[in-house]
């Protein structure tokens, strides 16, 4: 093979040397921007609602507790059962 016949060969296969990019100056760009929706700022008003409710009903709990302390509290085999299944989706 000949050394001379190097760019020919370069040629027919791409491997032309790689070309240093040149610097632009003075070149200004836009500034990036975010719009949020409406549906997306109420979405996030929902969810900040949701997180500062409290997971626990304190009323509730209170009528259990008290119920369960005084010996009132009675609990159908059957309601149970039937709850039981539902959750199972049996």
């Amino acid at each position: 093979m000949r050394i001379d016949a190097l760019s020919q060969i370069q040629q027919v296969y791409g491997t032309q040397p790689k070309r240093r990019a040149t610097s632009v100056s003075n070149t200004s760009y836009g500034r990036d921007a975010v719009e949020i929706s409406n549906i997306g700022k109420s979405f996030q008003i929902a969810k900040d609602a949701v997180k500062g409710a409290s997971d626990i009903r304190e009323d509730k709990v209170a009528a259990l507790k008290e119920q369960i302390a005084s010996g009132t509290y009675e609990v159908s085999g059957e309601s149970f059962a039937e709850k039981l299944m539902e959750k199972l989706g049996l």
